[in-house]
């Protein structure tokens, strides 16, 4: 068993629902398995070959399957690579590198040279949008464009909120299903399959705890590409309005929405992102 896990019956669950979940992704998908200094990542590759390559990097206790809304409408004329990040509950090796290196870029270096890509276009959530980040302030000549949904890395991170939102887990069924609505900011009504599939994952697997290092601004006048950013008013693991402003002040030609009334989970946004990557 992995150490990412908390059991091995939990990871034989986990994995047997991914693959599932794989089995109704929305369009024709090749599987491919890239080998990097990390361990071998799982990658799924969608739309047309002579597409415009699009890597999409989710987050945090999530797999590839978090953009199965989104992936229809930007495989319409992209070569679309979804990425199991490495060290979180998907097919791609358990391997969890420091933060505060450059371990994470430069296996994305190597996940792109795995697929053939001098660069691509990334488009990141949350954690996936901090590593996107990371790599596009240190080798920004191979992001063509950036996409971020509720990144890391860019407003302060909410410790707090989010100590006080695992500590609900602790009133049995109830109160984990409170702790993910509260960290999601979803609506049991509208939202319940998805919130059902991050109860099911937390309930056995355990997600990175050390916080993630935030971007000087020097390091993000690096971003020349063109930027997107979309977060979410009430998001509960980062301050999303410090994270517009650090955006328009040191890339002032990055398009910065906020959404009201939405916490960290920004769901719905492939128009959004597709509209930006055909610009």
């Amino acid at each position: 068993m992995s150490t990412i896990y908390t059991s091995p019956a939990g990871e034989r669950e986990l994995r047997l629902h991914y693959r599932r979940a794989l089995e109704s992704w929305p369009v024709p998908a090749d599987h491919l398995r890239i080998p990097t200094g990390q361990g071998e990542t799982f990658v799924l590759a969608c739309g047309p070959q002579d597409g415009p390559a699009v890597l999409l990097l989710h987050g945090s206790g999530a797999n590839a399957t978090a953009w199965s809304a989104d992936v229809t409408e930007l495989a319409r004329r992209a070569r679309v690579y979804a990425v199991d990040v490495i060290g979180e509950p998907g097919l791609s090796a358990p391997s969890r590198p420091p933060l505060d290196s450059d371990a994470h870029a430069r296996w994305l270096e190597e996940v792109l040279d795995g697929l053939g890509l001098t660069s691509a276009a990334v488009v990141g959530m949350s954690l996936g949008g901090w590593m996107a980040l990371d790599l596009a302030t240190r080798c920004p000549e191979r992001v063509r464009r950036l996409g971020l949904l509720c990144p890391g890395g860019l407003g302060r991170q909410r410790t707090g909120r989010i100590l006080l939102s695992m500590a609900l887990r602790v009133f049995g069924a109830r109160g984990r299903r409170r702790s993910v609505r509260s960290m999601t900011g979803l609506s049991e009504t509208e939202d319940r399959s998805v919130l059902d599939a991050v109860e099911r994952t937390f309930a056995h697997f355990r997600p990175r705890t050390e916080g993630l290092p935030r971007f000087s601004d020097q390091a993000l006048g690096r971003l020349t590409m063109p930027v997107l950013a979309i977060v979410g008013e009430r998001d509960a693991m980062f301050d999303s309005r410090q994270s517009a402003r650090r955006l328009r002040a040191r890339v002032p030609h990055a398009t910065v929405t906020v959404l009201p009334g939405t916490g960290h989970a920004v769901l719905g946004q492939g128009a959004a992102i597709a509209a930006f990557l055909d610009a």
